[in-house]
């Protein structure tokens, strides 16, 4: 039988859901420009650095040290990290980007859920103590429907996945073929950057590559395609 509390989460993953986690790339776009992201095998590469660096310590500690937080009722704790998950975004666009994307995901999540939590994360913000993170709000939601923190972390790798698979396949461009079988070759690594974010420590919070960011605040003066704005990482592939 289908347990609908997944479905319910996994709804926040779709390419339809209005979030528009869709139409950021992270980055991305620079490497497409410089020819060092030009086919499915080079992307895959890129992909992997961006789950195993940025993702890993940024969006996915974050996720972790605040579903404990949720567990112990500890409010301190899921401000500090979301003021920690802001300030360290060095690349404007990377911190303005996912500034709108939690905020919308706040908002439809209330819409959708009588969450206190949620509601909670809608205040602080209200009174500026707040910016929102979607990975954030994303742990939040899953807690609230009753998801443990392994489903939550590979529920919001996979989407990120899919969403960069689908920015690539548009903008290199790749088959749609061949952007599913990317897809369906991450899901392993998905599991093993889960496995790796559980058993990272607090202060481990914040490592990444500086490539990633340098290429993310490069990708503002980027002058690639005009359908989007791709938000990923950088660097160790130069």
């Amino acid at each position: 039988m289908i347990d609908h509390q997944h479905l319910r989460l996994f709804q926040f993953c779709d390419s339809q859901f209005p979030t528009g986690a869709f139409s950021h790339s992270f980055g991305l776009e620079t490497y497409i420009q410089r020819q060092t992201v030009h086919d499915a095998e080079s992307f895959t590469q890129w992909l992997t650095l961006f789950l195993n660096e940025q993702l890993t310590y940024s969006d996915g500690l974050a996720m972790r040290i605040v579903y404990d937080a949720l567990e112990n009722n500890n409010q301190t704790k899921i401000l500090d990290i979301d003021k920690k998950i802001f300030v360290q975004s060095v690349p404007k666009e990377t911190r303005v980007g996912t500034k709108q994307m939690g905020t919308r995901m706040v908002k439809l999540a209330m819409e959708l859920y009588d969450a206190p939590w949620i509601q909670w994360y809608h205040e602080q913000m209200n009174l500026k103590k707040a910016k929102l993170h979607p990975a954030i709000c994303f742990t939040i939601l899953g807690h609230h429907l009753g998801m443990n923190i392994d489903t939550i972390i590979d529920y919001y790798l996979y989407q990120n996945v899919s969403s960069l698979t689908q920015n690539a396949v548009r903008a290199i461009p790749l088959g749609q073929t061949a952007g599913q079988k990317v897809v369906t070759n991450m899901i392993p690594y998905i599991e093993k950057t889960r496995q790796h974010i559980l058993e990272l420590a607090e202060s481990d919070f914040g490592m990444t590559a500086p490539g990633l960011e340098l290429n993310q605040m490069e990708h503002e003066n980027v002058n690639a395609v005009s359908y989007t704005h791709l938000t990923l990482p950088t660097s160790d592939l130069v």
